[in-house]
C-alpha cells in the first residue's frame, strides 16, 4: 500500500503541475491579449487625438516663431543703430580728412622715432648738428691750410728742418 500511495501522490503532483502549467499559459495568453488590446486602444486614441495634437503643435510653433521674430527684429534694430553710429564717425573723419590723417601721421612718427631711438639710430636733429659741426671744422681746416701755405711750407717742412 505504501507503494500505491506514492504512485497516487506522484500522479497528484503531476496533475497539479499540468494544471498549474495550464493556468500559467492561460494567464500569459490573457496578459498578451490585454497588451494587444491596450496597443490597439492607444493607436485608436492617437488617431482621434492626432488632429487635436497636430493643431496644438502648430499653434505652439506659431507662438515660438513670433517670439523669435520679435527677438530677431530687436537685435536687427540694435545692429542698425550701431552701424549708423559707426558710419557717422566715418563721415566725420571724411569731413576733416587732414585732421585725422595728421593725427595718424603724428602717432606713426612718434612710434618710429621711439623705435629708432631704441636702436641708437641718430635723429634728423642729430644729423643736422653733426653736419653743421663738419662744416665748421671744414672751414677751420681750410683756413689753417691757407695760413700755413702763406706763412710757410707747413709743419712737415718745419719738422724736417728741425732734424
Amino acid at each position: 500500500m505504501p507503494k500505491r500511495l506514492k504512485e497516487l501522490a506522484d500522479e497528484a503532483t503531476e496533475n497539479q503541475v499540468v494544471a498549474q502549467a495550464r493556468d500559467f499559459a492561460v494567464k500569459v495568453r490573457d496578459s498578451a491579449n490585454q497588451i494587444w488590446l491596450a496597443g490597439l486602444g492607444a493607436f485608436s486614441k492617437a488617431q482621434q487625438e492626432g488632429v487635436k495634437t497636430f493643431e496644438a503643435l502648430v499653434e505652439e510653433g506659431e507662438k515660438v516663431q513670433e517670439r523669435t521674430k520679435d527677438a530677431a527684429d530687436e537685435r536687427l534694430a540694435d545692429m542698425r543703430e550701431k552701424v549708423t553710429g559707426a558710419w557717422d564717425k566715418v563721415g566725420k573723419v571724411f569731413e576733416d580728412p587732414t585732421g585725422a590723417y595728421n593725427k595718424l601721421e603724428k602717432v606713426f612718427e612718434d612710434r618710429v622715432g621711439r623705435a629708432l631711438h631704441a636702436l641708437n639710430v641718430p635723429t634728423r636733429k642729430d644729423i643736422e648738428v653733426l653736419s653743421k659741426r663738419v662744416h665748421e671744422l671744414t672751414a677751420i681746416t681750410k683756413k689753417l691750410s691757407e695760413e700755413e701755405e702763406t706763412h710757410g711750407h707747413g709743419r712737415a717742412h718745419k719738422a724736417k728742418a728741425a732734424e
